[in-house]
């Protein structure tokens, strides 16, 4: 009897290593992939301007980083005594303008050069819902907490979707014309929205993406429909009973693994995470010869590791 039903993932022609380059825009799930390839001393530039959720938003952040249209204090505005600015998250809020200025300006043109050399970008889409800001007609990011008299909400139809992530894809290709593109919808539900709302959103989303899989280079990963259908159990969220858990997330990354990742690339991250869990050991004396003696031992194997994979830092 089966107790489970399992995605069957799509076969993609093209494998993630080492020396591949990933670079990732979208909602916190991205994030939590992110934290995976880091852990693993994977090379990537994720979520650097913080989250983002919708796809409008996603699109005029990479409109800048191609364009390199540099932010200017006009950009900014002050509200609850930080700087802000509608298209980024609060992460970057700062009482000092010109920090902000300078930092984000810095990411653009390191976003850009890593974008260059990106072999892998991600997308990980959260909602369809917008938020569009009255006084200057544009969709944020983040409302920053102000009043939500001060905005329209939006439902993008997948059609509107469709022409901004085509555009978004127009950009990227035009800078970087051999990285491969992967969607995925976030499987966080966004139910402050309400359940109806949440589900048209979702949908929108997805008719949206599968419209764009034709494309040459443009894939979707099904994490939303592992989180919903495979692992349909409240034991594989958060307490919220909105967001995965740590299972939900490893069993995630574990599938993207196995569908994007070959042999030689698998036994390397069991290496990495040798070390790594090596490191976390703690001993019940420091100065003891023998952990001096580990200690050395786990130095030598990422010595070795860094002779091959320079970027590899274990600190």
């Amino acid at each position: 009897m089966k107790f489970r039903t399992e995605i069957k993932l799509p076969s993609y022609p093209f494998r993630v290593n080492y020396q591949t380059q990933i670079f990732g825009l979208g909602s916190c799930f991205v994030d939590h992939m992110k934290q995976k390839f880091d852990y693993f001393q994977f090379q990537n530039l994720i979520n650097d301007f913080g989250v983002i959720f919708n796809p409008a938003s996603i699109n005029t952040l990479v409109e800048r980083i191609i364009n390199q249209n540099f932010y200017t204090p006009k950009d900014l505005f002050y509200h609850q005594n930080v700087w802000k600015n509608f298209e980024l998250h609060s992460s970057l809020n700062t009482a000092d303008p010109e920090h902000l200025i300078n930092q984000v300006n810095r990411k653009l043109k390191e976003n850009l050069s890593f974008i260059r050399q990106s072999d892998l970008i991600i997308f990980t889409l959260g909602t369809a819902w917008v938020y569009r800001h009255k006084k200057s007609g544009k969709i944020v990011a983040n409302c920053h907490k102000v009043a939500a008299k001060e905005f329209d909400k939006i439902l993008l139809s997948p059609t509107e979707i469709t022409e901004i992530l085509s555009n978004t894809i127009r950009l990227l290709k035009k800078e970087n014309k051999k990285t491969k593109i992967l969607f995925s919808l976030s499987p966080v539900r966004h139910l402050k929205d309400g359940f109806i709302e949440n589900q048209r959103s979702k949908a929108h989303l997805l008719t949206a993406v599968h419209e764009l899989v034709d494309y040459k280079n443009v894939f979707y990963f099904p994490s939303y429909e592992i989180l919903m259908d495979d692992l349909r159990d409240y034991r594989f969220y958060k307490t919220d009973l909105i967001h995965p858990n740590e299972v939900a997330v490893e069993y995630i990354w574990n599938q993207l693994v196995g569908a994007l990742m070959d042999t030689p690339t698998k036994n390397l991250m069991k290496k990495v995470e040798k070390i790594r869990k090596s490191l976390d050991h703690k001993p019940f004396d420091k100065n003891s010869p023998d952990y001096k003696n580990h200690l050395q031992k786990i130095n030598h194997q990422i010595l070795q590791l860094q002779k091959d994979y320079p970027w590899m830092n274990f600190t």
